[in-house]
């Protein structure tokens, strides 16, 4: 398979490389903004209904995983004695 044919150029999903480069370039711009600190704040629930409704979500979620990729998830910090 060749990259940039005419025959290619619109595959979508894992094979839409420009869009890839998009969205990684823009995931970099917005990290490096200094505006992540802003938007996570603006994110976080308005209500305890709220924070209960996205607790369940992330549990159906997880429900779903095999489990924390050890490479990518953040380490926790120590329990405090």
């Amino acid at each position: 398979m060749t990259h940039g044919t005419e025959d290619n150029k619109d595959l979508q999903g894992e094979g839409n490389y420009d869009a890839t480069r998009r969205y990684d370039k823009a995931a970099h711009e917005f990290a490096e903004s200094g505006k992540v600190e802003e938007a996570a704040r603006a994110a976080r629930p308005t209500s305890p209904e709220e924070a209960d409704e996205l607790i369940r979500a992330e549990r159906a979620g997880k429900s779903h995983s095999k489990g924390e990729d050890p490479t990518t998830a953040p380490a926790l910090p120590a329990a405090k004695p």
